[in-house]
Parts: structure tokens; sequence; C-alpha cells
């Protein structure tokens, strides 16, 4: 008689790039006291990371991997490695090797037995290989824009055969995210590639997991209305998963943020277009029967999810330079201080309109909720704020015309209006994003180990 697997632990300590450095330790603690099978998962990649890795590799051949790398890694390695938890982390992002060369140095710096780390490949279409393959995909949203970068969502599979495989750390790049707890499930349970149901239970698990704290409660915190204790020390989410594709997520004892029906709720609905049909490259879930139950304090069980066949496309996401973006900020304070930002959002109208459309924000007084084409500003009747910051920005083609913005916000300071202060000013690159679908089998999928 074939017994049941244990548990399968997957701790989140990273739900984006830039994420808090500290999330790590009390997940590793947590799960070594449980003891038993445990992966420690970092999701640190969104739409525009990769654009922005590609960009960073340009100046670099060596870079383009997730900056806070060491930071993020170094303070739980060796304990991981002497606890026998994996790592599973898209680290990688437009270097995935460059990650893993990097993994290898600080284990010889902290002198720990070498970690076998695998490093999945297959999802940079950015070469001049795969430029046909992206125009037919793109069709008419093809054009002559320098491309950025081109990323397939590749699935779990390749995660997976890596863990089978012996490694200890698995490093990749843009991979769906529910993909990072998928790969250690599926490897840890042996499901079939096909067995639908457990692979949607478990991609809901890794969706409840990759924004990191969003789920205990942090992106779910308004006070007076959602109250959450300990926000300045959130503990950061835990998925034990079954054998049959359930979990329950809950967070390190004693660390702050709350974990309950509510918060589960909406972090299981973020970013899902049809509870039907929620598409990822491993499985199509169906939360439409899902079942969310609160089980003991911070312990949420999710079940009865059903899943789909996958679908036979992948998604790309293809980023291109869209020209520059300047932005100027001033302050204006005291009596009068909103008529004086308004005069100074018309002298910057005027003296930049042959650049184009500017968009000019009193933040403060209307923003969130107002427009480029500035009709809002227009229409605005006068008011009496005495603490308004003004902002404008202006994207061109041209890096030396989008520059300007910056020179003449700064002139503000002598040209007028009166009592104006605190001026800041940015050039950036800006990128375009488009998605579009490839046919799954244009873009395998594998895993290689650093030597």
């Amino acid at each position: 008689m074939t017994s049941t697997p244990p548990l399968l632990r997957v701790g989140c300590a990273a739900g984006f790039s830039g994420d808090r450095t500290d999330a790590a330790g009390p997940v590793v603690d947590a799960l070594l006291v449980a003891g038993g099978p445990a992966v420690l998962m970092f999701e640190t990649l969104a739409e525009r990371t990769l654009a922005l890795a590609q960009l960073a590799r340009r100046q670099d051949a060596s870079a383009g991997y997730e900056p806070l790398l060491d930071e993020m890694l170094r303070p739980v390695l060796a304990r991981c490695l002497a606890g026998g938890v994996r790592i599973v982390s898209n680290f990688g992002a437009a270097n995935p090797r460059g990650a893993a060369l990097r993994i290898q140095a600080i284990a010889r710096e902290l002198k720990l037995p070498a970690p076998r780390i695998a490093v999945v490949s297959g999802d940079d279409l950015s070469g001049d290989e795969s430029s046909a393959l992206l125009r037919r995909a793109l069709g008419s949203a093809a054009d002559d824009r320098v491309l950025v970068s081109a990323n397939a969502y590749l699935g779990a599979e390749a995660i997976a055969d890596a863990l089978r495989a012996g490694a200890d750390i698995v490093v990749t790049g843009r991979v769906a995210d529910p993909s990072l707890a998928v790969g250690p499930a599926l490897a840890h349970f042996g499901w079939a590639v096909d067995d639908w149901d457990r692979i949607a239970g478990a991609t809901m698990a890794g969706h409840l997991l990759e924004c990191g704290a969003q789920v205990s409660g942090g992106y779910y915190a308004d006070p007076g209305f959602k109250d959450v204790p300990g926000l300045a020390r959130l503990g950061y989410p835990i998925a034990e998963i079954d054998a049959d594709g359930g979990c329950v997520i809950g967070k390190p004892p004693g660390s702050g943020g709350r974990i309950d029906e509510h918060t589960v709720k909406e972090q299981l609905l973020y970013e899902v277009h049809d509870p039907a049909a929620y598409l990822t490259p491993d499985v199509v879930a169906d939360l439409t029967q899902a079942r969310v139950e609160e089980v003991g304090p911070d312990r949420v069980r999710l079940s009865r999810v059903r899943g789909h066949a996958r679908p036979a496309t992948l998604k790309v996401n293809v980023c291109r330079e869209q020209g520059w973006l300047a932005e100027g900020e001033i302050s204006y304070a005291g009596p009068r201080g909103q008529a004086r930002a308004r005069l100074a959002a018309d002298v910057l109208r005027k003296r930049l309109e042959a650049l184009g459309l500017l968009r000019v924000d009193l933040i403060g007084v209307a923003s969130v909720f107002a427009d480029d084409g500035g009709r809002w500003l227009d229409a605005l009747p006068p008011g009496d704020a005495q603490d308004v910051r003004l902002r404008v920005a202006l994207n061109h083609a041209e890096r030396a015309s989008a520059e300007r913005l910056t020179r003449e916000v700064t002139a503000l300071y002598t040209c007028g209006p009166a009592g104006g202060g605190g001026v800041r000013t940015s050039l950036r690159q800006r990128l375009s994003t488009v998605p579009c679908l490839i046919a799954r089998e244009a873009v395998p999928a594998r895993f290689d180990f650093v030597a």
C-alpha cells in the first residue's frame, strides 16, 4: 500500500523586486521548526522588471538579475542548506545564470558546501533568432521600435525536473508567479502534468503566496475599516500544500499581520479576470466552487479548486523603447498657494507647448483622478489650499527635448511665481509593453546545473 506523501510547506519571502529584505529569516525559522519537506520561494519579477533588468545588462553583461539578491538570500542561505529547505526563485530576471553564479559566490564567501544550483531557461525571446516568431505573434502591434525585452511566461515543469534531479536551489527568469510553488508540488507529490484539479489547487496556493505579505494583511490594511495589527513586523505567508492540492495558508508564529477569510479572499481574486477560468501555463483554474475557511488563528484553508486543461499558448510580454519621461515637482505653501501653483503650471504649459502634451497635477488638490489632457485643471474652481505640490510630466521621443522640462521647472525658482521651493526633477527612459501569445511548443523550457 502506497503511503500519502507528507505535507509540503512553501514559504514566500518576497513578492516583488524591492520588497523587504528581512522577510526570509522568520519564514525559514518557521519552516525548520515545523520540520518536513520545505521550500523557500522568492518572487521578484513584475511586468516591467525584466525590461529594466535587460537595460541593466546592456550596461554590464554580468548584471541583469535581482539587485537585492545578496541582501535577501545571504542571511538564510546557510540555514536553508543545512536544514534541507530548498530555494526556488525568479531571481534570475534577464540573467538567470548570472544570479546562479552570484549565489555560488555567496556560498563560497560563507564557506558553505557548494549547493547544486539549477538554472531554468527558454523564456527569453529577445534575441535575433526569435524576431520572426515575435513579429508573427504581434501582428498589427509589431513595429520598428527598439526591442528591450521579450519573455514568455513559462510553467512549472522545468522547475519540477530540476528539483527531481537534486537541485538545492532553482533560479528562473520569467515563469508564471504561481509556478514557483507548483514546480515543488509536482516534484514532491509526483503528480502527472495533466492532473488538473491538483495542479489547479497548487496554482492557487502559489497565487496566494506570490505577492508576499499582501495576503498577510499588508495591502489589505485600511485603518478603522480593515485593521491589521503589527504592520511594521508583518509575517510573510507559508502554504501547507497537501497531496490533493488543497492548502492551508499561515505565517510565522508571533509575527505581525493577519491571515483570515477576508485577506485570503482578497488575494485569491487579485488579477483574476474570470474566476471560472484563471489562465496559467500549468492549468486553467476554476474558483467558482472554491471554499475558504478559517481553521485556526492566522490559518485559512483553501479547497475545492477545480482545474481544466492548460492553454495551448504561452503569454509573452514584449517591452520596447517609448521615448523619455521627464518629471518635475515644486511646492507652493501659505496664502494663495494653490493659485501660485496653478500660475506656475500655466507658465510651463506655455513655455513647453511646442513639445506636446504636458501632464499637470496639483498633488493635495487633484491628481489621482485627473487625466493627461489637463481639462480638469482648467475646469477646477479656485481654491484656498495652502500646501500644494505641483507635478508636471512630459513624454518625448528625443532625450534633449524631454530634458527641457527639467530645466524649466528648476527655472521657476527665480522666474516665479513667488514662494516656490523643493524642486525635484527626473529623466528616465520610458518603456511600452504589449502582450502576445505564442504556441507552447515554440518556447521549450529546459534546465541545467551550473558547474
